[in-house]
């Protein structure tokens, strides 16, 4: 017998998107908050560099709509641009509210204000941040908001497995709403499920697609595959953003090198120690980051190189550590003294600018359902998001969405009985090795045949290897129980497919996708929809 759950409002993922939209919607509605590890563990801990809004009275909302836009290659939706600046502000106002503490500086007259950093693409200084750690934060700060909370309840170690969805019984223009989703409850290891009359997903990226990245290992799709198999339609999967600068080093894991440094002088430099980034763009490190990494790939490729260095030993050393502390303190613990030494850096998988198409308010295809944060494609980031776009993003469209769903909530809830989860036919496998070889094999030729720079057999390669990989994953879901890397792996493999399919309609080089093949930029820019199969 499945264990049911119950509530108004499930919330999958407990990044600052999820967090902020439980907060928002706490005040009127029973909330559950699913989170696939502990509460913090995800891409918004780990975020360095901080978020973009006008706070200076010489910087303006054009502008920063102007920068988004240039940074996009010319793919952003200007409506949803203009949306989310104008309410970048208010939005910071709330965070600060909550208790996130952003860093200040006196100015000439010896008041404090809000000390801003600039970043590539933009054309001010804009970035409010706490120090180098601005997600873990604004992550914590949220996290102990919502712990406090006496109608969120909150699902630790908790994988989302699908959606379940009814066919709509009123005339409407969606067939389909979704009623809640099965969950693997990983404390007890048992499948249950939970009811809801809103459910949205805020899953956070698909980055652990590739060999190399800078997420957690959470950032497995999830909330997109999902969505994908409920029969929501996705868009410009194909413009996953490469981070230019992730520390290269054995010890390292997945440690990022925020792209403040770059704002605050850092030089990219080869191994013998010349600058390069003048001779590919005339903003040299402050360019666009699909333009920094294709040229540290094209570095590194030309010269047989592992890595570029990254150097901001010429600034002050109390500056470096003031501005820079866990850098400083991370790279140090690995030998590496930055304020006298460059640092190795490689690109690294980092950002998913496409994802399940949503509205405003963060509605998707199916009523009921939304999507919100870096899983959602809004049309804001374009072909290349613009660097401290992301958490914005993601404040702006929870408060949005927590409008609209607060608005057509019921007040009187009448629970559904859900389908049965049948695992009758199922048994405990055996063989893990299948998902382990599986899993590498996925996130290698990804890396290879879908990374930086591209071209058509290549494309045509990984979506034979993805193919077959999704027959044997099929069989094995179908044979086995459910663990947490055959969940995830389910999940990557059909986010994989969906990025090469995204690739390979795009007949055109445009920001974050550059084929060899098709070098050249069409006139006129269009987004790569996918419709579901469902």
């Amino acid at each position: 017998m499945t264990q049911q759950n119950n509530c108004d409002v499930l919330i999958i993922g407990s990044g600052a998107a999820g967090l902020t939209l439980a907060l928002h919607l706490a005040k009127n509605a029973d909330v559950v908050i699913l989170s696939k590890g502990p509460l913090n563990e995800g891409s918004t801990y780990y975020a360095q560099g901080g978020i973009a809004a006008v706070f200076d009275e010489h910087d303006s909302v054009a502008a920063h709509v102007e920068d988004t836009l240039i940074a996009g290659a010319g793919l952003c939706d200007k409506e949803t641009v203009e949306f989310t600046a104008e309410n970048a502000k208010p939005c910071l106002e709330w965070l600060i509210e909550q208790g996130v503490a952003f860093d200040k500086e006196k100015d000439n007259d010896g008041e404090a204000r809000y000390h801003l950093t600039r970043e590539g693409g933009h054309s001010h200084r804009r970035i409010l941040h706490a120090a180098d750690a601005t997600g873990q934060e604004i992550q914590t700060t949220l996290a102990s908001r919502v712990k406090q909370h006496s109608r969120i309840r909150i699902f630790e170690r908790y994988n989302a497995i699908d959606l379940i969805c009814q066919e709509q019984s009123s005339e409407s223009a969606n067939s389909k709403q979704c009623i809640g989703a099965y969950i693997w409850n990983r404390n007890t290891e048992k499948v249950e499920s939970i009811y809801a009359q809103k459910t949205i997903l805020a899953t956070g990226g698909a980055s652990k697609v590739y060999q190399y990245t800078s997420n957690p290992d959470v950032a497995s799709g999830d909330g997109i595959a999902m969505a994908w198999r409920a029969g929501c339609r996705v868009a410009n999967m194909e413009f996953n953003q490469f981070h230019p600068t992730c520390l290269f080093h054995p010890d390292a894991g997945t440690f990022l090198l925020t792209e403040a440094l770059r704002g605050e002088g850092a030089i990219l430099r080869r191994p013998d120690g010349s600058r390069f980034m003048p001779s590919f763009d005339k903003r040299a490190e402050l360019a666009p980051r699909d333009i920094v990494a294709r040229a540290i790939d094209f570095e590194m490729k030309r010269l047989g190189a592992d890595c570029m260095y990254l150097d901001i030993s010429h600034k002050p050393s109390g500056f470096i550590k003031e501005h820079f502390p866990t850098i400083y303190e991370r790279t140090l613990s690995l030998g590496i003294d930055i304020t006298k030494q460059p640092i190795p850096v490689v690109p690294a998988a980092h950002y998913t600018c496409g994802g399940v198409m949503v509205n405003h308010h963060g509605k998707t295809d199916i009523e009921q359902l939304y999507a919100i944060g870096e899983m959602s494609y809004t049309g804001l980031h374009g072909a290349n998001r613009l660097a401290s776009n992301s958490l914005l993003e993601c404040l702006v469209f929870a408060r949005a969405a927590a409008l609209e769903i607060s608005d057509s909530l019921k007040q009187e809830n009448e629970y559904i009985q859900l389908p049965q989860w049948d695992e009758s036919r199922v048994t405990d496998s055996d063989e893990d090795v299948v998902i382990q070889h599986n899993w590498h094999e996925l996130r290698l030729f990804m890396w290879d045949y879908v990374g930086i720079v591209r071209t058509t057999k290549r494309l045509e390669r990984a979506l034979h290897r993805v193919e077959l990989l999704q027959s044997e994953i099929a069989e094995y879901y179908q044979n086995y129980k459910v663990s947490n890397n055959l969940l995830e792996l389910r999940n990557l493999v059909q986010v994989a497919e969906l990025i090469i399919r995204c690739a390979m309609e795009r007949k055109e080089s445009r920001g974050l996708h550059y084929t060899l093949d098709y070098p050249d930029k069409f006139p006129e820019a269009k987004a790569t929809i996918l419709k579901s199969r469902e």
